[in-house]
């Protein structure tokens, strides 16, 4: 969710920060700042609410100067949106300007204490409490850097945080520090950047630090680099990676949005994920994580998957693979859920670790509870050196490029063709898949990305049909077996970026409840490929339109049954029942894009929602 960056070195610091703020707006955000030191000491703060365009009006009238800065995109949690909530914030003393993301969970409790010691807010944020607090260790110490009152502050501090520090007077010293929240420092020639992850990095440097958690870093212009742990101070070993991201990964690419651009994406994206992973006579899938890890997948008597959001519907999917393929009970747990659920486990248990961005907070301390309770726990993640890659035991990475709109598209269907190949390797490394279906699901997994090249060219028809919907207000989606987690996403993409309510429900559930709603104000989406459930899901569509309801159905090229009785069909190539998921998604993926195009909304920036979310 929120966003930081950070720079010191010889350049202007504004620009290179304003642009950062730009790269992380696909996060989701709800106001921006900045705050300079000068050359000759003055601290300088602009912020504002709204996008970074209203900042970059509010600082015109302003003073921009300085080589060193920091900035911050905010997604409220303490406080309505507004520019005396925004980021960053200054202690009292003027002084000291600190942004953050995360939550600090015992603010009440410090805030009260800084009150009796004579400190005023201005916010209603958790943050200003933090920055207070820096600043009275700061006047109360005796001999005390600005990189130990902020150790010392957060010594006090229990929650989530990312932060990034400068100080009036000091225009040659940034301090940042995190603890289950994302940061990463960029080496450059002479000069260093921070941001929450690498995106406002790329383009000046390909030299990266993960900070871990737990750690903190002083950068001091002209010294070297001082990474040491919080909690005991002890150095750290610094490790610089090599960014794989290019600037042409980040930009539109000559599409309208992001969100339409990483649509179209889908079949490269998927040869990326696929490439190395089948053989060439598609008879056997090799994933290393699983290879690496034999034992642990033979003695394995359950599997958990865990996830949020998108993630979670492609766990649900992951779920009928892995029990179809391999033989083991599957659960799937909401990772929010999960870690309140006192789960029964030991070191039998597999714990599936799912999240595109790989710092999801939930799932994050879904990991550590698994690990502390015996269990392997293997990551899928999309983002190379995240969070969740590094707390895992092992994993698969997705491969899918970055993701800048914040509705889930290229990753969802990366998810479930990972999945996919671990349901096959598992299968064949346990002995109970057999050749014949190892054969023919892997050879159509392997063309998958021509098979969605072809699946996009419904993209006319759906823009077409989106018209129809436009100014509804309730839909229903229906599917069964694979397809009703697909009828989730479904639902979830047109919640999401159109915010028209929605509802996915397994179609034979429908007379269960659901059906009171049908009429002629309730369309429906119903998933209907030529599958083992066909003929069932037929029913269904019956019964919507016997009680006036339209019906936009999701078919298997060329059939024609369907049209007699639908009142529109999105026709999808054929495909092996277990693959329906990964091609019946995509006109998903358009009619929800469409629909809220026509609605004039922003679907690269869906209001409330945010790309990564830190913070429970």
């Amino acid at each position: 969710m929120c966003g930081i960056v950070g720079y010191l070195g010889s350049n202007g610091a504004y620009e290179i920060l304003i642009q950062g703020l730009k790269r992380l707006e696909y996060r989701g955000y709800d106001s921006a700042g900045v705050a300079l030191v000068t050359s000759d000491g003055s601290l300088n703060v602009h912020k504002s609410r709204g996008k970074v365009s209203n900042l970059e009006q509010t600082a015109a009238a302003g003073c921009t100067a300085g080589s060193i800065g920091i900035a911050h995109t905010r997604w409220a949690t303490h406080g309505e949106p507004n520019d005396i909530n925004a980021h960053p914030h200054v202690s009292q003393s003027g002084d000291i300007a600190l942004v953050h993301n995360g939550t600090i969970e015992n603010y009440a409790v410090l805030k009260k204490v800084l009150e009796e010691h004579g400190y005023t807010f201005r916010s209603e944020t958790d943050t200003e409490v933090l920055v207070q607090l820096v600043d009275y260790v700061r006047s109360t110490t005796p001999d005390c850097s600005l990189a130990e009152a902020v150790r010392e502050a957060l010594l006090q501090v229990e929650g989530a945080y990312a932060v990034a520090v400068v100080e009036k007077g000091d225009p040659d010293t940034l301090v940042v520090a995190r603890k289950s929240s994302p940061l990463v420092i960029g080496v450059g020639d002479g000069e260093t950047f921070i941001a929450s992850d690498a995106t406002p990095i790329i383009g000046y440097t390909d030299k990266v630090i993960y900070l871990k958690n737990n750690e903190m870093a002083v950068i001091r212009r002209g010294e070297p680099l001082s990474i040491f742990e919080i909690d005991s101070h002890t150095p750290s070993k610094i490790s610089i990676k090599q960014l794989k991201l290019s600037l042409a990964q980040l930009e539109k690419g000559g599409y309208d949005t992001f969100m339409l651009k990483e649509i179209f994406e889908q079949p490269t994206t998927l040869r990326d994920c696929l490439r190395g992973r089948i053989t060439g006579d598609c008879s056997r899938v090799t994933l290393s994580g699983v290879e690496l890890n034999k034992d642990r997948f033979l003695q394995a008597e359950r599997i958990t998957l865990v996830a949020c959001g998108t993630s979670w519907h492609a766990a649900l999917i992951g779920k009928r693979l892995i029990q179809d393929f391999c033989q083991i009970p599957v659960e799937v747990e909401y990772a929010s859920e999960f870690r309140y659920g006192n789960p029964v486990l030991n070191d039998r248990d597999i714990v599936i670790a799912i999240s595109q961005s790989g710092e999801t907070a939930d799932t994050l301390a879904a990991i550590q509870l698994a690990k502390d309770k015996g269990a392997f726990v293997y990551g899928v993640c999309n983002v190379v050196g995240a969070s969740i890659p590094r707390a895992t035991d092992s994993g698969t990475y997705i491969h899918v490029g970055p993701e800048i709109g914040v509705a889930s598209t290229k990753a969802f269907t990366g998810q479930v063709t990972v999945l996919t190949l671990l349901a096959l390797a598992v299968g064949q490394l346990r002995g109970v898949i057999d050749s014949s279906t190892v054969q023919s699901v892997a050879t159509a997994l392997n063309a998958m990305p021509g098979t969605i090249e072809e699946t996009l060219k419904c993209n006319d028809a759906v823009q077409k049909l989106s018209m129809f919907f436009t100014y509804a207000h309730n839909f229903i989606y229906l599917g069964r077996g694979y397809n009703y987690p697909t009828a989730l996403e479904g639902a979830l993409k047109l919640k999401e970026i159109s915010y028209i309510h929605a509802e996915g429900y397994p179609a034979a559930e429908m007379k269960h409840g659901p059906i009171a709603l049908i009429d002629q104000e309730m369309p429906s989406v119903i998933i209907a490929p030529s599958d083992s459930l066909y003929d069932k899901i037929i029913s269904n569509v019956q019964q919507v339109k016997s009680r006036g309801g339209a019906v936009v159905a999701i078919v298997s090229k060329g059939n024609t049954a369907m049209k007699d009785i639908a009142n529109f069909c999105i026709e999808i190539p054929d495909v092996p029942e277990c693959l329906t998921p990964l091609v019946a998604s995509i006109p998903l993926q358009l009619l929800a894009y469409y629909i809220a195009v026509n609605k004039g909304k922003n679907v690269d920036q869906p209001r409330n929602l945010a790309k990564s979310v830190t913070v429970e």
